[in-house]
């Protein structure tokens, strides 16, 4: 994504999935774990890091909880996006060989996607809080009968063997990230995604003429997410990511018409289109 460097902040521990889109996007830049979210955001407003890694959604389970009402009031920009494979292996010590293991560690979610290949090797499963931790614990453990079904990434930090590679039942599951700067940079027009959350007014169908903007001015709408407003059930604001760029005619009018039913509208990023989209989900028009 870039050749400059720098660092970038993440949520998790090294090793993580959101550690591999960091060295994947961010091959030269220096990643700087932290232990939650706001963590991450809080680690670019103190200057130990330039930018945030964080996701916002995975093709199996969808968005990432809490993240989307965290973005519009982090202070921070969008400026691209990151798609990760989420391929999962059984990682154990040094010496140890598949017979051996009884027992397989990791995040609940992975346990579940891995399901198939933990029943035909009569593994058990072991619920960790996540992929990484579960990698560090093993090592420590020094435990031959005992894996975890992490990256190849935790492998390498942790000193742990892949005895199985991409052991997942859906080989199509992505998680999408988010890079996050503390000063918005816009790109320029052409293959570019637009993100904003907004609320509607108080109106009779307010959202259907909303929305009508888009439809008419051909603007492909390709999220569209509602999510509660600091608990209440009749505040509800809607993240939306749309093809095309703000300076674009048709977006502007579309955005133009949005504003006249909405009680805020705050553009979130522009930012470029990431090549997976191009290579992997060939429907999307670009």
């Amino acid at each position: 994504m870039t050749t400059s460097t720098g660092r970038i902040s993440y949520q998790g521990v090294p090793g993580s999935y959101s550690h591999q889109a960091c060295r994947e996007g961010f091959p030269d830049w220096e990643a700087v774990a932290c232990h939650s979210f706001e963590g991450a955001i809080a680690a670019v407003h103190e200057g130990r890091a330039d930018l945030a890694m964080l996701p916002v959604e995975n093709s199996t389970y969808g968005r990432v909880a809490d993240i989307h009402s965290l973005l519009p009031d982090s202070g921070l920009h969008i400026i691209g996006e990151q798609f990760v494979r989420v391929h999962i292996n059984l990682l154990a010590v040094p010496g140890a060989g598949l017979s051996d293991i009884k027992t397989a560690m990791s995040h609940t979610v992975l346990l579940g996607q891995c399901r198939s290949f933990l029943k035909e090797n009569g593994i058990a499963q072991e619920t960790a809080a996540d992929t990484a931790g579960a990698a560090m614990a093993v090592a420590e453990a020094g435990n031959p009968a005992t894996a975890a079904l992490a990256s190849e990434l935790s492998a390498e930090i942790y000193g742990l063997e892949v005895l199985a590679r991409h052991i997942e039942d859906q080989s199509h599951n992505t998680t999408r990230f988010l890079v996050m700067s503390p000063e918005p940079k816009r790109a320029p027009q052409g293959d570019v995604l637009t993100t904003f959350v907004f609320r509607v007014r108080n109106l009779p169908a307010a959202l259907y003429k909303a929305m009508g903007g888009f439809a008419t001015n051909g603007v492909n709408m390709i999220k569209l997410e509602s999510y509660m407003v600091d608990g209440h059930f009749t505040a509800t604001q809607f993240y939306a990511d749309i093809e095309g760029h703000p300076d674009d005619r048709s977006v502007a009018n579309a955005l133009e018409e949005l504003e006249f039913f909405t009680t805020k509208l705050q553009i979130l990023g522009v930012y470029p289109v990431d090549q997976f989209r191009r290579s992997d989900m060939p429907s999307l028009k670009y």
